[in-house]
């Protein structure tokens, strides 16, 4: 085999997950193994270098057919200079990870931020597959966000475009303060940490409601009772559906993509989710700017980021 192949890195708190992928963005192996924190900045970098090792030599390819590594990370990156700035999740402060991994494994290696890998992995061979320009969300814990002009990351002068969790959707009134120190937020309504908010200031003010009887609320909960008819419940849905809508028309008249893919533990809602999102984006975008631009749920799951970060060395 001749091919070139292409490595990339999800580089988490808790395990370090890599993966072989070829120039179509095909997942052809994966590999998995711990991160190592509390061994330190040095343990962690050992590791990573360890697994690239590993998934190669475990598979049908050879070191030479490795055109380069790719690392994704959640944490503030200076994407250029390749330096992890600040990743508390791996105790990692002002890291030149690029140049280290570099002369470890005698091979191009780039870095992104985790939401925009994702967004490059879904564009690359998910939901976005074959489509120039899309915008990801993901809307977990918080909402994260990537943005792909004409096949690339676009990542902004200083490396931060894709924040779209701090859209400033919410008006003053209803507005409540954003772990980012600003107010409406996105990400204050339409994460998972937001919809739980709202279902237990639903019970504090005694709504009836069937998540009263629920000990923890989690997201999931939410939108299962929402489908089956609880009503301060579809009010929750409705209202995360809603902003998350409204800050979709908002980038429309801004990048005109066309497709928004939307992925994270809340877009497992489904039909629920999506109907309401869509239908406000119908209402609140200019007809022009909505022709042939489609709303859709992310498709590549836990993978997107090892796929995506092996996409920085031919899509960034």
């Amino acid at each position: 085999m001749s091919e070139n192949i292409y490595v990339g890195v999800d580089l988490g708190g808790t395990t370090i997950k890599v993966g072989i992928c070829n120039a179509e963005g095909n997942l052809l192996h994966t590999y998995e193994g711990p991160t190592g924190t509390a061994d330190g900045v040095d343990a962690v970098i050992d590791n990573i270098e360890k697994y690239v090792r590993q998934i190669v030599e475990d598979s049908p390819y050879s070191w030479d057919q490795l055109a380069g590594v790719g690392a994704g990370l959640a944490g503030f990156t200076n994407i250029r200079e390749g330096i992890i700035i600040l990743a508390p999740n791996i105790g990692f402060r002002d890291v030149p990870i690029r140049s280290i991994l570099e002369n470890r494994l005698n091979k191009p290696v780039k870095i992104d931020n985790d939401a925009n890998v994702a967004a490059l992995g879904e564009a690359w061979s998910g939901a976005g597959r074959g489509i120039e320009n899309c915008v990801c969300y993901t809307l977990g814990t918080g909402v994260g966000g990537g943005i792909i002009i004409n096949g690339k990351v676009y990542q902004g002068f200083a490396g931060l475009a894709g924040e779209l969790g701090h859209i400033s959707v919410v008006p003053d009134l209803e507005a409540i303060q954003c772990g980012c120190g600003n107010m409406g937020c996105l990400e204050t309504v339409s994460s998972a940490t937001g919809i739980i908010r709202m279902a237990n200031d639903a019970v504090a003010r005694g709504d009836r409601t069937s998540l009263s009887l629920v000990e923890k609320i989690a997201a999931k909960e939410v939108f299962d009772a929402a489908k089956a008819g609880d009503e301060v419940a579809i009010r929750i849905v409705n209202r995360a559906a809603f902003y998350l809508g409204k800050s979709i028309a908002a980038v429309a008249a801004v990048l005109n993509p066309e497709v928004f893919i939307i992925g994270g533990g809340v877009s497992k809602a489904g039909d629920i989710l999506f109907d309401e999102v869509r239908r406000v984006f119908a209402k609140l975008t200019p007809e022009p700017l909505q022709k042939g631009v489609t709303i859709v749920p992310a498709e590549l799951g836990n993978d997107a980021g090892i796929i995506g970060a092996a996409g920085l060395l031919l899509r960034s």
